[in-house]
């Protein structure tokens, strides 16, 4: 299966409303020119699902939320629930990023899989990856993300190989089918290559692509690291 490739569009004015369907848009061109090398994956703004799965194409760029809160539909004012970002056109969700912490994930976990959504739990170190994959229901994805890597120019990938790795170790050790991704710093194809080679199905990254000059170019770059 070709490796997974998050695009993170965090909360960026250059990822919101308008801007985050033409972020989308050169997300899917990328996508399209990698033929499959890739699967190319865009986390975006709850407000901004319905209009960015609406633009592209979701076979060739998947649609997640950033987050969903475990409040079933009903008396939930102000809670992001499952049913509408999957209604909207998501087909899955990040969890627990280092910048929304959430304590309660096997319920989130629990939630967004009735609701038939994919899930993506990220984790700060090696001990919380492992932790995660321990959970049940267990998340279909981990994505392992020092935070103070997050947002700098050097990938966690070559600063702290051994949290990749022993991550992918630990995740494998409970026994589970979980997929780990990793991100922090991942800014090129060789950070690409690097993390897959050190045991990862996939990579989550955010203003390599979203803050670049060119992100069809730039998402480009980080696909020709895959094999």
């Amino acid at each position: 299966m070709a490796p997974m490739i998050i695009i993170n569009f965090k909360a960026y004015k250059e990822a919101t409303g308008e801007n985050a369907v033409k972020l989308a848009k050169a997300c899917e061109a990328a996508a399209k020119k990698a033929k499959g090398r890739a699967k190319v994956t865009v986390a975006v703004q709850a407000a901004d699902i319905f209009r960015v799965a609406a633009a592209v194409d979701t076979k060739v760029v998947a649609v997640f939320a950033q987050h969903i809160d475990a409040n079933g539909q009903g008396k939930s004012t102000g809670f992001i629930t499952a049913e509408a970002v999957r209604d909207a056109g998501a087909s899955g969700t990040l969890l627990n990023h280092a910048e929304h912490k959430i304590t309660d994930i096997a319920k989130r976990i629990a939630t967004a899989k009735a609701a038939g959504l994919a899930t993506v739990v990220c984790a700060a170190n090696v001990a919380e990856a492992k932790a995660i994959a321990s959970l049940t229901p267990s998340p279909d994805y981990i994505a392992v993300e020092p935070p103070e890597l997050i947002g700098g120019k050097v990938s966690v990938s070559k600063a702290k190989p051994e949290v990749v790795s022993d991550s992918v170790a630990a995740v494998k050790s409970a026994g589970s089918s979980i997929k780990v991704l990793c991100g922090a710093g991942v800014n090129s194809g060789e950070d690409v290559k690097k993390a897959l080679e050190l045991g990862t199905e996939g990579i989550l990254v955010a203003s390599s692509v979203v803050l670049a000059n060119d992100p069809e170019e730039a998402l480009l770059g980080l696909i020709e690291g895959v094999a």
